[in-house]
């Protein structure tokens, strides 16, 4: 499996280690593509969009011509994981004209609506597909305030949705890469044991 991870800017490092961790649960060979410019996405089986700052990631995407091939990849069906930030640059409406939304979920959000660096916090979350609780990391997190039909809520807090499937794409307004837990990269890429949109290799 390739996985790439948009490395314009954010929590690149620990996406990429999160992934690793994932693919070895399933005993999957796993290469990692940090992605900075375009041309790398189309050869990707799975995406990671990070946090970080949702304006400038944005920007970064389509100045890179990275912005295309993203929704290129989301319309061949294959999964893609966007958090925090990502979560934001995902959403079809952000609320703020400064972000060039990627518009792969029908969703709308409000940035920092959890509050700012100091009021993070960490809470147990029950996620749709998990059997046991999941320890959610909020730094700066957004706030989803309205989904469409054909979106699924996995998980909310206090009456929000924090993590969201639509189709092949996964989101959450929390930092899973954080924390040593993997199952909700594992929850994004793989069903049934397989990667969701396993690479076709030429005979």
């Amino acid at each position: 499996m390739i996985a790439g991870v948009i490395a314009v800017q954010g929590d690149v490092s620990e996406h990429a280690a999160a992934i690793r961790r994932a693919a070895a649960a399933h005993d999957v060979d796993c290469e990692v593509r940090e992605i900075r410019t375009s041309g790398v996405v189309g050869n990707c089986d799975v995406l990671l969009l990070p946090g970080g700052e949702s304006t400038t990631i944005s920007r970064l995407l389509a100045d890179e011509g990275i912005d295309d091939e993203i929704r290129a990849h989301v319309e061949a069906g294959k999964p893609i994981l966007a958090t925090c930030a990502g979560l934001i640059v995902a959403a079809a409406d952000a609320k703020d004209d400064r972000v060039k939304t990627l518009d792969l979920l029908d969703v709308s959000v409000d940035r920092n609506a959890f509050g700012r660096q100091k009021d993070s916090f960490e809470a147990p979350l029950d996620i749709t597909g998990l059997d046991e609780p999941f320890p959610a990391v909020f730094i700066r997190a957004p706030l989803i305030d309205a989904v469409g039909d054909d979106v699924e809520v996995l998980a909310d807090w206090e009456g929000n949705p924090v993590a969201v499937r639509q189709g092949p794409v996964v989101a959450s307004s929390f930092h899973p890469e954080l924390t040593p837990d993997t199952r909700l990269h594992q929850l994004a890429v793989f069903r049934d044991n397989k990667a969701v949109a396993p690479r076709k290799v030429d005979q």
